[in-house]
């Protein structure tokens, strides 16, 4: 019965893109980058390794990212990531992050895209 007093996470923390990068994306930290933009905007550039899923698709298509792994979510500018974290953290998903800034900050602050 124990399961009935876990919490569900009930918010997603935001990470700077230097915090990105020193936590996740320099020392290859096992994580999942959704980036929740467009495909036309995905194709455009994102950071590399990134999942795209749209967010208007994101609640239907959340078997497509593993549970148990720290999810950071990413959009232009972070705006749509902040809904997009939203969801999976309603979801169950226990990690889950906002990149703050998104993909602008990201290539403003040198960031390589693909």
């Amino acid at each position: 019965m124990s399961f009935l007093f876990r919490q569900k996470p009930t918010a997603y923390g935001n990470l700077s893109i230097q915090e990105y990068r020193q936590r996740y994306y320099e020392p290859e930290a096992d994580h999942v980058l959704v980036d929740v933009r467009t495909t036309s905007e995905f194709s455009s550039g994102h950071i590399p390794n990134a999942l795209n899923i749209p967010l208007d698709q994101l609640a239907r298509r959340l078997g497509e990212i593993p549970q148990g792994k720290p999810v950071v979510v990413v959009c232009a500018t972070g705006n749509r990531s902040r809904a997009g974290a939203d969801i999976l953290v309603r979801n169950g998903y226990g990690e889950v992050y906002n990149l703050k800034g998104g993909t602008l900050a990201w290539r403003l602050g040198g960031g390589k895209v693909e």
